[in-house]
């Protein structure tokens, strides 16, 4: 579980890296859910066997999707818990890459560090968080982020 820190300790924490998470794993149960529930059944996603023939991947991968929306528990598990936010919402992304695909049964972590924090008004805070997905003895990582978040305050 993440701590809580005041607001200047917030603050104070832009330009710094801020957590990085446990590892999941990204099997293909996993794999195979988020395909129904997005009905994207792309072969190269869902039938390892067909995507190591034709694929350059040896086996099925991860939806960039997928990997994209793991940031959400890996940010619960890391990020801090600013006092007095009344809530925060996801304000969406300036930049969202996907660098290295996330094979069936590889291990994932989030990366995060923040970059900006800017009230736009004294209970509205808006906060740039460059994210990143590693994979588990890879050198690339699966995507890079920057993540945009508001925080408002009670």
């Amino acid at each position: 579980m993440a701590k809580t820190i005041g607001r200047e300790a917030y603050l104070a924490l832009v330009g710094s890296e801020i957590g990085v998470s446990s590892w999941r794993l990204v099997d293909q149960a996993r794999i195979d859910a988020f395909a129904d529930v997005t009905e994207d059944h792309q072969f190269i996603h869902v039938d390892p066997q067909r995507a190591a023939r034709e694929t350059p991947f040896g086996g099925a991968i991860a939806h960039g999707f997928l990997t994209l929306s793991l940031l959400s528990t890996f940010a619960y598990e890391v990020l801090p818990v600013v006092e007095g936010v009344a809530m925060s919402v996801n304000y969406g992304f300036d930049k969202v890459r996907f660098i290295s695909p996330v094979r069936a049964g590889a291990r994932v972590r989030g990366r995060f560090r923040l970059a900006e924090a800017t009230f736009r008004s004294p209970t509205e805070l808006l906060s740039r968080t460059q994210a990143s997905i590693e994979i588990e003895g890879v050198d690339k990582p699966a995507l890079v982020a920057d993540w945009l978040g508001l925080l408002y305050f009670k």
